[in-house]
């Protein structure tokens, strides 16, 4: 049997380690993309050394996609590689078009070009829908988004879509809430919490400042995530699915969560600033995944309370 050869862009992000992990353990031979003069979160691949094969390539160099794809012809394509803090796409919004836009029709247009029977998968996210009109939210939701972010995801959902159609590519998109592992960046609400909490347990914080505890996500684990988006690709036809938990739980809740995980009253440390209040506060984002259940029988395996305190324990730990 010949051994599935998959290419991943965004390795050495939270999803790309995951994914890799994942594929490696399914017996693939797995490339993943990353720019050379990059230096940033090697971490999280660092116990993938030696069984990931690193290639270098740039979503902002057509051409160096192009040889990546002719010389590793991959079964399978996965981009997850973008800029994806929704702060910074304000202060930096060429670039991140130039990465999570443009940089996908590079991509699909070498996929054209050298390797047109590969499959490839596109991480679409829930900021595509900004305010929607409706929740929850299906694949058929119009996309409304509200930040350079959402309107760069938007685009490469768009565009993925079109070279499937125009030119009978295997591409599928998977629209992603927020999912949340220890490797999430501290940037990050989620990982922000838990970490503080871990400080605080351990006498390293004694406060920690947040924006609205009424904000609310549909959050969901990393690793759940990343299962879909290989069953997407096994499938025989392409297309496009919602990645979710299917609930929504507010920042209080996860705060809640966390602290009487670890035995302390949240009231006696966490306090409101408003610097940290988001101007273009997403209106209810959650996802129906009727139909990823129904068609490929996807099904987050973490609830809520599970992940809070598996990622509280990996931060406890890691402060040890």
């Amino acid at each position: 049997m010949t051994t599935k050869k998959a290419l991943i862009t965004g390795l050495t992000g939270q999803d790309g380690s995951y994914l890799a992990e994942l594929l490696l353990a399914k017996g693939y031979e797995v490339f993943g993309l990353v720019r050379r003069s990059s230096t940033s979160n090697l971490e999280r691949i660092h116990h993938l050394s030696g069984t990931v094969q690193i290639v270098s390539g740039d979503l902002l160099d057509q051409s160096s996609l192009m040889d990546v794809i002719s010389e590793c012809q991959p079964d399978e394509i996965y981009n997850l590689a973008s800029q994806s803090y929704i702060p910074l796409s304000w202060t930096q919004p060429s670039l991140t078009a130039e990465y999570t836009a443009l940089g996908v029709s590079r991509l699909l247009e070498s996929i054209r070009r050298c390797k047109p029977d590969a499959k490839f998968y596109q991480a679409s996210s829930s900021e595509v829908f900004g305010q929607p009109d409706e929740s929850p939210q299906t694949e058929l939701t119009a996309f409304r988004p509200r930040n350079p972010y959402g309107v760069a995801k938007a685009y490469a959902h768009w565009m993925t879509v079109n070279y499937r159609q125009k030119y009978n590519l295997y591409a599928c998109c998977g629209i992603t809430y927020t999912h949340e592992s220890p490797r999430r960046g501290t940037e990050f609400v989620f990982r922000k919490i838990t970490q503080a909490v871990a400080q605080i347990k351990l006498g390293l914080a004694n406060e920690l400042k947040l924006g609205n505890l009424d904000a609310r996500r549909d959050w969901f684990y990393a690793q759940d995530a990343v299962y879909a988006m290989w069953l997407m690709l096994q499938q025989d036809r392409p297309d496009d699915y919602i990645i979710a938990s299917g609930e929504t739980h507010s920042v209080k809740e996860l705060v809640e969560c966390a602290f009487e995980y670890v035995g302390l009253n949240w009231q006696d440390y966490v306090s409101i600033d408003p610097a940290f209040y988001r101007p273009d506060e997403p209106i209810q984002l959650i996802g129906c995944i009727d139909k990823i259940s129904s068609q490929l029988g996807w099904q987050p395996q973490y609830s809520f309370e599970k992940l809070v305190k598996l990622i509280v324990d990996y931060d406890l730990k890691k402060l040890l």
